[in-house]
């Protein structure tokens, strides 16, 4: 004779690994900060490069890409609020909205 193991944890089990399988996905990098859309003086820092959602196109959002088109479009010639000259990660963000087909005119403090 066969012995089964309980339906009420069977289901249990399976729902667990379910959810364990589309917790993880591909890291798409940090989101880029336009600071909620707002109309800005001054630029802040970005805190790491862009990563796949805004680069590659198969992960790309286009709604983030274009709030951060729009963004450095709008603003990407004013200073830093922290008088600091662009970082590593500006610079990536910078060279990522020309890669895209902004104008290199149009950030000029952020590509530094």
């Amino acid at each position: 004779m066969r012995r089964f193991a309980p339906l009420g944890l069977a289901p249990a089990v399976l729902v667990a690994a379910v959810l364990a399988g589309c917790s993880s996905g591909p890291d798409l990098g940090p989101l880029f900060d336009d600071e909620g859309g707002a109309t800005v003086s001054c630029l802040v820092h970005q805190t790491g490069a862009p990563g796949p959602r805004y680069t590659e196109v198969e992960t790309r959002d286009t709604a983030r890409v274009l709030a951060m088109m729009k963004y450095y479009t709008q603003f990407g010639a004013l200073p830093f609020c922290d008088g600091d000259r662009a970082g590593d990660a500006d610079r990536a963000w910078g060279q990522a909205y020309v890669d895209l087909g902004g104008a290199a005119g149009k950030v000029p403090t952020v590509l530094g």
